[in-house]
C-alpha cells in the first residue's frame, strides 16, 4: 500500500500534539512539568518531612567529627562569611563560630523561628558574637547579597519544598569563588537522604557546577560540594528543566 506525503503527516499529527500535552520537561511518557508562580519546576520527586531541628545526637556527631570533616572539606578558615542554611538548633553553627574566628561570620539560616530561637540564647551565652541569625522562607534563604563564602545544608536537603528556587536565591549570595557544601546520606530523599546524582542534577540545573563529591568517614554520609553559578549564567526560572524523579528503592 503507497502513502502520500499528506497522508503521513496527517497520521503523525495526533502524536505530536500528545506529545505537546505532557509539557516540557516531564520525560518519555512522563506528566507535566509543574511550576510555581514564579516559573520555578517542583521537584520530581518526594519532599521529606521535617522530623526535628536536630539530625541526630550531638554525642554521635562528635564522635564521627562531622563538622571537622565538613571545615576540613569547604576549606573554611578564619575570616571567612558562612551560612549554614537550615541550622536547626545549630550544631554546627556552634562549630563553626570558632572556625571563622572574630574576624569571620556564621549566619544561622532557618525558616522556623522556634528552632533558631534556642540557638540565639546559646550564641549569648557563649559570648559568640560572629553569629548572625536568619529566618528565611522555603524559597529564599534571604542572606546578604555578596556576602558569603561558603554555605552549608546538612541534613536537610531532602525537607526542602522547592530546591530549584532555594538555590537560585542563594546564588546572589554567594562570593566570587564560592562554594555550597552539602551532607547527606545516600538513600531516598522519602527516608531522609538524597541520591548523590539526583543532588548533583538539581544544583546543576540551577547553574551550579560540582567540585567534588566524597563519602564521609564514620558513616555520616557524603560530602559534595558545588561551585556558585558565574554571572549569567543562572537560568530564568522559567528555563530551569527540572530533574526525572528517581527509581524507587
Amino acid at each position: 500500500m503507497r502513502f502520500s506525503f499528506a497522508t503521513i503527516l496527517i497520521a503523525l499529527a495526533p502524536l505530536a500534539l500528545a506529545s505537546c500535552a505532557r509539557g516540557e520537561g516531564g520525560g518519555q511518557g512522563g506528566p507535566a512539568v509543574v511550576r510555581d508562580a514564579k516559573g520555578f519546576p517542583k521537584p520530581d520527586r518526594p519532599v521529606s518531612s521535617t522530623v526535628s531541628s536536630d539530625w541526630s545526637s550531638g554525642s554521635d556527631r562528635d564522635a564521627a567529627d562531622e563538622s571537622g570533616q565538613l571545615i576540613r572539606g569547604l576549606g573554611i578558615r578564619p575570616g571567612m562569611a558562612v551560612a549554614d542554611i537550615g541550622a536547626g538548633s545549630g550544631y554546627h553553627t556552634l562549630r563553626l563560630s570558632p572556625a571563622v574566628g572574630t574576624s569571620g561570620v556564621v549566619y544561622a539560616e532557618d525558616i522556623v523561628e522556634s528552632y533558631i530561637s534556642g540557638l540565639r540564647r546559646e550564641a549569648a551565652t557563649r559570648g559568640m558574637r560572629n553569629i548572625r541569625i536568619v529566618i528565611g522562607t522555603p524559597e529564599n534563604p534571604k542572606l546578604p547579597a555578596g556576602g558569603v563564602d561558603r554555605a552549608v545544608l546538612v541534613h536537610m536537603y531532602a525537607e526542602i519544598e522547592n530546591p530549584y528556587a532555594l538555590l537560585w536565591n542563594l546564588a546572589p549570595a554567594l562570593k566570587p569563588g564560592g562554594r555550597v557544601g552539602v551532607i547527606d546520606l545516600d538513600q531516598s530523599t522519602q527516608n531522609h537522604g538524597v541520591p548523590p546524582a539526583l543532588l548533583k542534577c538539581e544544583f546543576e540545573a540551577v547553574g551550579y557546577k560540582q567540585v567534588s563529591e566524597a563519602p564521609l568517614d564514620a558513616g555520616v554520609g557524603y560530602l559534595a560540594v558545588f561551585a556558585a553559578p558565574a554571572p549569567g549564567k543562572r537560568p530564568k526560572p522559567a528555563d530551569i528543566k527540572p530533574c526525572d524523579a528517581p527509581d524507587a528503592p
